[in-house]
């Protein structure tokens, strides 16, 4: 595996984002992710799983620089991707904590949504979806994701101005459930999942699965008329616009 890592301790396994500085999620990084949950999902001598990556990055969301350069049927295919593996996230079975280890815009902060419970990084870091402002729209499933713990109201405002939080601001919302220093991220993350772990474990699930049953039927819908709205927007001069000067602000730093 190129762009995760993965250990195993006492029936937890911790999946560490390992992908450049910033974990930016492109094909490759999307599809070790997800055959390693489906791995772990049908693997009886795992019982959980936590997710996080290394400061200041949790993931910088899409990777925009690579999929600028994709063309009409590279750009569809990813898509059809990223939406297939929000929805394996959203319906994973086995508890899921992300460990939130620094900045989480978009892509990122979609992959921490799917998680049972979110410890965030104390520190100057951002999350939340700003996708609108980048000129991309934003699906229904994606939006359900947000209301799912923001509720609809502020799941509303947040996403159609592109707020991104503080952790301060993020954990008053809901948006995470707890924040502690970096050095004690993984042991917050560990004791929080554990918790859920001690507890019979196909009660849990089916319970996780019976909270989530709408939003999982938002996720698996048919999203090819959204996808399409999508991919007409993706290549309009104002988004094409919008995404150079992002990736010209990107290669100036």
């Amino acid at each position: 595996m190129n762009t995760i890592k993965v250990s195993v301790k006492d029936r937890l396994a911790t999946i560490t984002l390992s992908r450049g500085k910033s974990n930016a999620l492109n094909g490759e990084l999307i599809t070790e992710l997800d055959d390693m949950l489906k791995n772990i999902s049908a693997d009886d001598n795992v019982g959980g799983v936590i997710l996080t990556g290394n400061a200041p990055f949790f993931s910088a969301g899409l990777d925009l620089v690579e999929l600028y350069n994709y063309n009409e049927e590279e750009v569809k295919s990813f898509w059809k991707l990223f939406l297939d593996f929000t929805a394996n996230l959203v319906s994973f079975k086995k508890p899921m904590v992300a460990a939130i280890s620094g900045h989480s815009p978009a892509g990122g902060c979609v992959m921490a949504l799917a998680c049972d419970y979110r410890v965030m990084a104390e520190g100057q870091y951002i999350i939340g979806l700003n996708e609108v402002p980048v000129g991309i729209i934003v699906p229904n499933s994606i939006f359900q994701m947000y209301a799912f713990w923001l509720g609809k109201a502020e799941a509303t405002r947040s996403l159609l101005t592109g707020k991104l939080y503080n952790p301060e601001e993020a954990l008053k919302v809901g948006l995470v459930d707890e924040l502690v220093k970096n050095e004690s991220l993984l042991t917050a993350a560990e004791r929080k999942i554990k918790k859920f772990m001690e507890l019979e474990s196909n009660t849990w699930s089916q319970s996780k699965l019976n909270i989530r049953e709408e939003l999982i039927g938002a996720v698996t819908a048919d999203q090819s008329e959204a996808l399409e709205k999508m991919l007409t927007q993706w290549w309009s001069p104002t988004t094409r616009h919008i995404l150079k000067t992002i990736i010209e602000s990107l290669q100036r730093k």
